[in-house]
């Protein structure tokens, strides 16, 4: 008996099936999403310089905030603040092309710091005349000097256009990264130096930001792993990049997307000032920058199709579009209903100009991409200083601050006209 027993087979008892239902394992859709941007920043050295440019980037959403509270404060008039930022904004469109010109040449450290120190030493002068009550000339000559401020923006965008010489896909990714970290700037500066200059004094805001722009200078000049190598000599003869094909036309619309960045910025200013919400107006524009902010980071995601003359124009025509709600919510719906149109409005920016910016990259030859780039930054910051000085002037003649949103309205318009009219 033991040894039948023994001899029969051994099974197992039958597997009973569990009635628990078997649930899928969670699929991390985040994580796929912002695999391309993942991507961009596994090359060494990116995050290093993206977190150094980005705290001397931030200060080009302070600057010109600070100037308009600061002078209009002490002088009473956002004419005379509109005037002076429009003459420094016009100074470095006509500076800027050479500060590029000598970064191509010399290197990003070597070029890019003295120039900082320089634009720091004018911003402070513009401190000085204004809590000491100097002439008014002296704040022109002040604000003027800071035109050697280099296109930060355009010296990581140049990194990522050399690292990512190869990969197409990956510099549109970069590009929207890119104009993203311009969008939250624009967030967080104005909000920053209202708070700076309502809070605590109304030179502070210029202070904090001059010692933001050199501190953030000398930390990303320090990172020469990732900086292009400098350009080689073009000839006597080279053409200059405002003789490329292509590039005038680009670069005129981009000096009617300025005039919108520079009228809104006054615009909203005076409009916040004349409902006793002056310490609220940072918080107004930030909130057109979290709109562009966000519609770029989304539109980073997607590949690019079809031609990008084609979708400059649809973005450009968004945008046109979309910049006429502020004004009827200004004049009839109040300050809640502004704060709405103006995120709606920031919502086709940043798809216009990371589509634009990849269009003067494709037009431009690497060994002259940043001076390419200052180009479009120059066409933009003289757009900028025409649209500064026309909002200050429209908020004073028009019969109320609302009204004056039909100068970034009307730029747009002139945005997509322009857009239209040249070929690829």
């Amino acid at each position: 008996m033991i040894l039948f027993l023994a001899a029969r087979p051994v099974t197992a008892p039958p597997v009973r099936p569990d009635p628990r239902p078997v649930r899928p394992a969670p699929r991390r859709h985040g994580l796929r999403l912002l695999a391309p941007y993942r991507r961009i920043f596994a090359h060494p050295g990116t995050r290093a310089f993206t977190a150094a440019n980005f705290l001397a980037r931030l200060p080009m959403g302070m600057l010109s905030v600070s100037a308009v509270l600061m002078i209009a404060g002490s002088r009473g008039s956002y004419a005379l603040a509109g005037a002076v930022t429009a003459t420094g904004l016009a100074a470095t469109a006509l500076a800027g092309p050479w500060t590029a010109r000598l970064i191509d040449r010399h290197g990003q450290a070597r070029a890019a710091v003295p120039a900082t120190a320089l634009a720091v030493l004018g911003s402070l002068s513009l401190l000085l005349c204004v809590h000491y009550g100097a002439p008014d000339w002296t704040l022109f000559a002040s604000y003027a000097a800071t035109a050697t401020t280099p296109n930060t923006g355009g010296l990581s965008r140049a990194r990522w256009a050399h690292l990512l010489r190869d990969d197409p896909a990956a510099r549109h990714t970069a590009n929207s990264f890119e104009q993203a970290a311009d969008e939250l700037c624009f967030l967080l500066g104005p909000v920053l130096a209202t708070l700076l200059c309502t809070t605590l004094f109304p030179e502070a805001g210029t202070a904090v930001a001059a010692a933001l722009l050199l501190t953030g200078m000398l930390l990303f000049a320090a990172q020469r792993g990732t900086e292009p190598p400098v350009a080689a000599r073009p000839a006597a003869r080279a053409r200059s990049p405002l003789r490329l094909p292509g590039l005038p036309p680009l670069l005129l619309t981009f000096v009617c997307i300025g005039a919108i960045f520079g009228s809104m910025e006054v615009v909203t200013l005076a409009y916040a000032d004349a409902h006793g919400i002056r310490s609220a107006a940072g918080a107004l524009l930030a909130l057109q920058a979290a709109g562009s902010a966000a519609a770029g980071l989304l539109y980073g995601l997607r590949r690019p199709t079809g031609r990008g003359t084609r979708r400059f124009r649809g973005c450009v025509g968004a945008m046109a579009a979309l910049m006429l709600l502020p004004l009827p919510a200004a004049a009839a719906g109040g300050p809640a209903a502004l704060a709405v149109a103006l995120t709606a409005a920031g919502m086709a920016t940043a798809p216009a100009m990371v589509t634009g910016m990849g269009l003067v990259q494709s037009r431009t030859p690497a060994g002259r991409l940043n001076e390419g780039m200052t180009l479009a930054v120059t066409a933009l910051l003289a757009g900028i200083a025409a649209g500064s000085a026309t909002g200050g002037w429209a908020v004073e003649q028009l019969s109320g601050p609302g009204l004056g949103y039909a100068v970034p309205a009307a730029a747009a318009a002139l945005a997509l006209a322009t857009s239209l009219r040249h070929r690829a």
